[in-house]
């Protein structure tokens, strides 16, 4: 089969979770035995072309004039995805499907989809109502809408969580058999090799204070700032406890004052944006990871801390609620709650065997359920599912015209025999 991925973020360019899902979703299904093109953003330096082990990568510049805001931006990104798919059909290439990520795609999509009569399979990562809380002015309208759009005009919706399958259909009526669950996943071999580097780990903590890891975006809808208001208390029942935030976003001097207002300025370090070197070598060098989200579709970084070796705490919201069984292989806490955030860390502080068996039970679920295989599998078959679907309505168009041919050859038929008598039309006896 011929994929052809769009998306507007594909490694080195990660911007959120989106890049690694592509990434490693296309390299899956390539080693299946099928060809993929990815269709991106070109940001900095990179090449317009690579060849990334198997899988053909083209990227593409936004226009040169300065667009007003991101929404042309957006728009802008996509008349230049359309207009390189489209000389690379006119070249020869052929596509068997078109699978687009989330809504800054949606209309490169729709174009190429109608254009070359090809299916179109979108992946909503998440929901512009859902990170917002609902939707609250003309810019979330128009995401709200366009995410709408994309859903309407794909054949199949494929989501990562039973939570998204019920947001989409609430929020966008879809028919729900046309919404496929398919989990996102981890590379189950990422930790192979990486060791606990103690110097690394010195950096951020000293050797007596217990590591507390957050990985992540900073912004709201991650809960970060709870996790921060939960620190005094887990400071009054377990001094020797360390926060360590890695990650960038527009609430960074936001939690820096929220930290030094609660006098934790030598609890809590920001770490900032790690490479994926030190990421892995941080989940080794942490004693726990915290994913306190208020929305959250799924959470790949909540799998790659389990997979890492280190218990988990999440909320129990989206699709961390999915992933995590509390007490069996990490913790669960009340969304928007510091203190029962607080009272799951507490636990496994406390608790070193319940941290052994959670970290054993966390490791084969993720192996088990969440490895790049089995997922490009049920992906491919929503694939087939969407092909099936469009042989099927073009055959009913192709009935439709000829039954409509038929009906006006037979109406020709008739008048041509009707002679003509006075100006009136009479027929022969």
């Amino acid at each position: 089969m011929k994929i052809l991925m769009l998306s507007w973020e594909y490694p080195p360019r990660v911007v959120g979770g989106i890049a690694r899902v592509v990434h490693d979703l296309s390299h899956r299904l390539y080693q299946d035995g099928h060809e993929v093109t990815v269709i991106t953003y070109r940001d900095g330096d990179v090449p317009y072309f690579e060849n990334d082990k198997g899988v053909t990568v083209h990227r593409v510049d936004n226009f040169m004039i300065h667009p007003n805001n991101f929404i042309d931006w957006v728009m802008q990104l996509n008349f230049n995805m359309i207009a390189k798919v489209s000389e690379l059909i006119t070249q020869g290439e052929k596509f068997d499907v078109i699978h687009a990520h989330d809504w800054l795609v949606a209309y490169a999509g729709k174009t190429l989809k109608t254009s070359f009569q090809i299916p179109l399979i979108s992946t909503i990562h998440a929901t512009e109502a859902g990170r917002n809380s609902g939707i609250n002015g003309e810019t979330q309208k128009y995401i709200n809408d366009t995410e709408w759009m994309l859903t309407y005009e794909s054949s199949e919706v494929i989501v990562n969580s039973n939570y998204m399958k019920n947001e989409l259909q609430r929020l966008f009526g879809l028919p729900y058999e046309k919404i496929n669950v398919v989990p996102n996943g981890v590379n189950i071999n990422l930790f192979n090799d990486i060791e606990k580097d103690y110097d690394f780990r010195r950096q951020y903590a000293m050797d007596n204070e217990k590591i507390i890891l957050f990985m992540g975006r900073l912004v709201y809808e991650k809960g970060i700032q709870n996790l921060i208001a939960a620190m005094p208390k887990i400071l009054n029942h377990y001094h020797d406890t360390k926060l360590v935030v890695c990650g960038k976003g527009g609430m960074i001097d936001e939690l820096r004052n929220q930290a030094n207002g609660l006098g934790l300025g030598n609890k809590v370090y920001f770490a900032g944006y790690m490479n994926s070197k030190n990421v892995q070598k941080m989940y080794k060098c942490a004693d726990i990871a915290v994913f306190p989200s208020t929305y959250e579709p799924f959470g790949i970084v909540a799998l790659e801390a389990m997979l890492s070796g280190i218990p988990v705490v999440v909320s129990d919201i989206g699709g961390l609620n999915e992933i995590v069984d509390h007490g069996i292989n990490g913790m669960k806490s009340y969304a928007g709650n510091p203190n029962s955030l607080a009272d799951s860390i507490l636990t496994l502080l406390f608790d070193p065997k319940l941290c052994t068996n959670v970290v054993k039970n966390a490791q084969a679920k993720v192996k088990k359920d969440y490895n790049w295989q089995k997922i490009a599998q049920d992906t491919h078959f929503t694939y087939q599912k969407a092909i099936c679907e469009t042989m099927a309505e073009r055959q009913a168009r192709q009935i439709e015209q000829e039954k409509a041919q038929k009906q006006l050859k037979k109406s020709s038929d008739i008048t041509n025999i009707l002679p003509f008598k006075k100006g009136r039309q009479i027929f022969a006896q």
